[in-house]
């Protein structure tokens, strides 16, 4: 069996895949195979494709969004360890080496995830990306998991299923909860990949979109939305607004709205509003009177 597959799904990305492709390519990792699934691009990335014909397998055809692209790249390739890199972020050098030579010592482990960095459009670091040690419980209320900084097994796969391609934004989030129940996951303490963000990704470009199919996600696997959830969702609702806080009075309108937004994620998603829920917007209101 090959020994790594990495799979970098890919849409309108053209100034930016290159460098995804350097970076996997960098790692001259034994016997990896290479897989670019392009949903159709328009931009210059068919053109910059072409130029590494003869180092890497790639299709560009349209299909269903990023979880169908990742799933057509996992049944195309045959590597007993998969990594999905999207095609605006990029691996550290030595990454894939450093997670071969974990899952080479531990055979029983089926997923690993290591720290990573927010990187902008020029591949400058802004920040760490937030982690945590492993802790199922605690991934229901934050995806302290940064997403290009994860392999798991083949083995995982057959197990639980592909990605849920119902999903547009947070396909990696719930696999990651659905692989949590059967399995623990090991945090491996190096930098392993650098996340990008910048204005028009789907993270910061589509916020409210975002939160929307998380709560959804938990409703529908879980029964349930965590509190922090709610919470969030409500806030980037208001936020979304415009309000200048600086102002007292547009203060107070956002706070209002705020308690108001998350009685409404309730009522939308059929949740019960906790004592936890109806604490915290007891505090947002005293705030007014401080």
């Amino acid at each position: 069996m090959v020994p790594v597959s990495i799979i970098t799904p890919s849409f309108q990305k053209g100034r930016f895949i290159e460098r995804t492709i350097q970076s996997v390519l960098d790692q001259a990792a034994a016997g990896m195979e290479y897989v670019v699934v392009d949903g159709g691009s328009t931009d210059q990335t068919v053109e910059v494709l072409k130029r590494y014909d003869s180092r890497i397998r790639w299709l560009s055809e349209k299909d269903d969004g990023q979880a169908d692209a990742v799933n057509k790249g996992i049944r195309m390739t045959r590597g007993e360890i998969i990594g999905w890199l999207n095609a605006d972020d990029i691996y550290y050098p030595g990454a894939i080496s450093t997670v071969l030579a974990y899952f080479k010592k531990h055979p029983e482990v089926d997923i690993v995830y290591g720290d990573a960095d927010h990187i902008d459009e020029d591949d400058q670091v802004l920040e760490p990306y937030y982690t945590e040690d492993w802790d199922y419980e605690r991934l229901k209320d934050i995806c302290f998991i940064c997403q290009p900084a994860v392999f798991f097994r083949r083995r995982l796969v057959e197990r639980i299923g592909l990605l849920d391609r119902n999903l547009q934004y947070c396909m990696d989030y719930e696999y990651w909860l659905r692989a949590g129940r059967t399995t623990d996951f090991v945090r491996l303490n190096q930098k392993l990949a650098g996340s990008r963000m910048y204005d028009d990704n789907k993270t910061l470009g589509e916020r409210l979109p975002v939160h929307k199919e998380i709560n959804r996600m938990f409703k529908q696997r879980f029964r349930r939305i965590p509190d922090k959830w709610l919470f969030a969702y409500a806030h980037v609702f208001t936020e979304e607004m415009g309000f200048d806080r600086t102002i007292h009075r547009e203060n107070i309108k956002f706070i209002l709205v705020l308690v108001c937004a998350l009685f409404g994620s309730c009522m939308r998603w059929r949740q019960p509003i906790s004592m936890h829920a109806l604490k915290t917007a007891a505090n947002w209101l005293a705030g007014i009177y401080r």
